[in-house]
């Protein structure tokens, strides 16, 4: 399987999956995504599935929803998993979606990041609306450790979706306060993916990672017998 983060943090993100991923027999892939355009976060991805043999389960959390969505027209793919993420269709853009519900907590306090035109969530909110169900200390150096992403991945409109030719599956925060999960709902219905909905903010990878991985898990089983 590869793994593809979202906005605000890196692969790091996926440390308390891809453990449990390996453990239980499989090959993972945890993407560096530049977090510079869809465009490039999309070809990087390609790239990691060009890297690896066999077929692959795709999975995107957050804004690395939208980009598993594109990627996953690679010829390799055979299954799809979405953490929280964003689905867009042909011609939607994460933006364009999260704006058709109410902006939540974490979007308020998107402001400018250390690094000239890219933004990053307020690290004193991050705690509480990006991973809210983890140790204090511990979502402070995540706050501090974030990945700044270009606004422009957010507006980056979709291609081809992956999700309408291939099985998907996906997981609701239910306390997700970045992303609607009303939202996530309406996504995962409009693919109609599997979906399990998590007593989690929206870190679940981080705080979850074994309903995380044990989703994924899910996906790979289906993946074999295609």
């Amino acid at each position: 399987m590869v793994l593809v983060h979202g906005a605000f943090v890196d692969a790091s993100s996926w440390s308390g999956v891809t453990p449990i991923l390996q453990q239980a027999g499989h090959h993972a892939l945890a993407v560096q995504i530049p977090l510079t355009s869809l465009a490039d976060d999309i070809d990087v991805t390609r790239q990691a599935l060009a890297s690896v043999s066999g077929p692959v389960v795709l999975v995107g959390h957050s804004y690395g929803g939208a980009v598993i969505t594109g990627a996953g027209n690679a010829s390799n793919v055979v299954s799809l998993v979405y953490i929280a993420a964003h689905a867009p269709a042909e011609g939607e853009s994460p933006a364009e979606l999260s704006g058709r519900y109410p902006t939540t907590p974490g979007a308020q306090h998107f402001v400018s990041s250390y690094r000239q035109g890219f933004i990053w969530l307020d690290p004193p909110y991050f705690p509480p609306t990006f991973v809210a169900d983890i140790d204090l200390a511990k979502a402070h150096v995540l706050a501090v450790s974030q990945k700044p992403i270009k606004p422009s991945c957010f507006t980056g409109k979709s291609g081809p979706a992956a999700w309408q030719r291939l099985p998907s599956w996906y997981a609701v925060s239910l306390y997700d306060q970045t992303i609607d999960p009303n939202l996530e709902r309406w996504l995962a219905r409009r693919m109609h993916a599997t979906t399990i909905e998590i007593p989690s903010s929206h870190a679940s990878p981080v705080s979850h990672p074994v309903d995380v991985a044990q989703l994924i898990l899910q996906a790979v089983q289906v993946g074999k017998k295609r």
